[in-house]
């Protein structure tokens, strides 16, 4: 049996702390770390191109989709995961909804109810510079 022994580093910049017993509703647009023990209503979102890694404890919730390159779950999440870069799922992890991603790792104990959809790095720059795309048109097209 392989034992587990190196750990995903932190992103750089600072680290944000949703402590046990808090409850946050609304969306959380952040880089660097986010470490949530309470609860989110909400959806979580890494600013662009921001090297940023979000870790939902044991006792943690989200309700809500996540778009953050790295993800680390050993709690709740209810909502889609996009993960640009790697997703890892711990014994207690349990995700309702489904899992994009380029990396993932997934330990004995780990529920997801929804679909996995592998994607590589270069396809997801490329769906966010084609909905980027879009966007301005939109906008162009408005005025």
């Amino acid at each position: 049996m392989r034992k587990k022994n190196n750990s995903i580093p932190f992103a750089q910049g600072n680290t944000t702390l949703i402590a046990g017993g808090t409850h946050v509703v609304g969306d959380i647009h952040f880089s660097g770390n986010l470490e949530i023990e309470g609860q989110v209503t909400g959806n979580v979102v890494a600013e662009d191109g921001a090297e940023a890694r979000v870790r939902v404890l044991p006792d943690g919730r989200v309700l809500g989709d996540v778009h953050v390159p790295i993800v680390v779950i050993n709690g709740y999440i209810e909502g889609n995961i996009y993960s640009s870069s790697q997703v890892e799922l711990a014994d207690k992890a349990v995700v309702e909804g489904n899992l994009h991603y380029a990396l993932i790792e997934i330990e004995k104990g780990a529920q997801v109810n929804g679909s996995f959809v592998h994607q590589s790095a270069e396809e997801t720059n490329n769906v966010v510079s084609l909905e980027n795309a879009t966007e301005s048109s939109q906008e162009s097209a408005s005025s």
